[in-house]
């Protein structure tokens, strides 16, 4: 019978579901996600947000294309500090000391504090801004979310705070709703995308250059390198790795999508301009309903949250391993003090700064910025130095292909982040 037959091919192409080795293979994936998800989706923050929301309000559909070429250089970068994480089993920071020295590494120490802090605060400012769109004062929204990230990390230990993380990633799916709900036209979506739009004006190709800043960022590659030894992964689990940051990269800029796409359908076809990630959510609302809006807002408070975690983590992370100090999450305070003491000192600070009054977020944040445009080529050099160093790596190292991707992809990025600097200060 017709109806049989249909259902027997419907069993025959999902059979692989009830094979206990597609099980298996599935537990053990799941077993090992979580650095390259984590690291790339935190990536999408307060101020990424705000990059992706002017770049579709002011710009409309015409940088979606450049999306797919800052996917593939996240891949490349992110796969080469998987890689030397599974392989020497030690963070970025400790290989960068026993390669090129202790001074080196002391003044690299100083300007990655700098910067993250900056981006910290700038954290805490996105989370003030959601919660008041929710009507919630940041007197009592910034303390709250302050002590919360606080215990959070103190309390748990690794596996306890990657299940928390992987879970606020989820909640990125909310752009992804807040874009069908502003109703796009597929067909010209698709056009934008893949046909790439070629503007020479200023301010076009200074949105362009934010894009890529704000899509690779320094503390990235010390954080996803760091956790790949906390987590313990070895070499036989490269495969896993490696998938890991595939989809991550995937991922975080999936988001990105929906977000230029949405403001760019809603806002930049009304000729509504706006300046920061909370006015874009403002805005949305008498253009692409409350539900529309909301969503919007909640997915900036996700982020604020999330990157308030991660990025004194990263912090503690890398100067710890930088000075030969006990860094990990599976440790207790005791064991540990100088990486729980700095990831306390970088919350403090960070959620301290937004409580005072007047004050002067705009020059810290750009200047967090500029400091985040020169330390990246710094970065980029020494892990293709590293990944390179048959002494560290083994077999692993590059091979020609790879070796040519990545050194254009570091030198157009080099190129780039120069660029955002200049673009900054001018």
């Amino acid at each position: 019978m017709p109806g049989r037959n249909f259902l027997a091919a419907i069993q025959n192409r999902f059979s692989f579901l009830s094979s206990k080795k597609f099980w298996r293979s599935l537990g053990i994936l799941l077993a090992f996600v979580g650095p390259g998800i984590i690291t790339s989706n935190v990536d999408n923050d307060a101020g990424g947000i705000t990059t992706y929301s002017l770049a579709g309000a002011n710009y409309g559909l015409s940088l979606l294309w450049l999306l797919i070429p800052i996917t593939a250089a996240l891949v490349i970068i992110q796969e080469m500090g998987a890689r030397m994480g599974v392989v020497s089993g030690k963070g970025l920071s400790d290989l960068i000391r026993e390669r090129f020295g202790a001074r080196i590494t002391f003044y690299l120490m100083i300007v990655l504090f700098l910067t993250n802090l900056g981006n910290t605060v700038a954290e805490f400012a996105g989370l003030a801004a959601s919660m008041e769109i929710f009507g919630l004062s940041k007197y009592l929204s910034v303390p709250f979310g302050a002590s919360f990230v606080w215990w959070l990390v103190v309390k748990g230990s690794y596996k306890s705070v990657e299940k928390v993380f992987l879970t606020a990633c989820v909640f990125y799916f909310s752009y992804i709703l807040s874009g069908f709900m502003g109703n796009p036209d597929w067909g010209e979506i698709r056009r934008a995308t893949l046909t790439p739009t070629l503007r020479f004006d200023a301010g076009y190709l200074t949105m362009a250059v934010g894009l890529v800043g704000t899509t690779i960022a320094p503390w990235m590659q010390f954080y996803l390198q760091s956790s790949v030894v906390d987590k313990g992964m070895k070499i036989e689990d490269y495969p896993y790795a490696r998938l890991d940051v595939v989809v991550g990269s995937v991922m975080v800029n999936v988001v990105a999508f929906f977000i230029i796409m949405l403001c760019a359908i809603t806002l930049y076809q009304g000729g509504i301009r706006i300046e920061t990630a909370r006015d874009a959510a403002l805005a949305l609302k008498p253009v692409a309903g409350t539900y529309c809006s909301g969503l919007f807002a909640f997915g900036l408070l996700n982020a604020s949250l999330f990157a308030a975690s991660i990025l004194p983590l990263s912090t503690a992370y890398t100067i710890c391993e930088a000075f030969g100090w006990e860094s990990s999450l599976n440790r207790k305070f005791l064991e540990a003090p100088q990486f729980y003491g700095l990831y306390s000192i970088m919350i403090i600070l960070g959620a301290g700064i937004i409580l005072l009054p007047n004050v002067p977020l705009i020059p810290i944040m750009y200047y967090s910025q500029v400091i985040n445009g020169l330390l990246l080529p710094a970065i980029l050099i020494f892990m293709l130095l590293l990944v390179n160093d048959k002494k560290i790596m083994g077999k692993h190292t590059n091979g020609r292909l790879m070796n040519l991707l990545s050194w254009v992809t570091v030198a157009v990025l080099i190129f780039l982040s120069l660029a955002t600097v200049a673009a900054t200060i001018l």
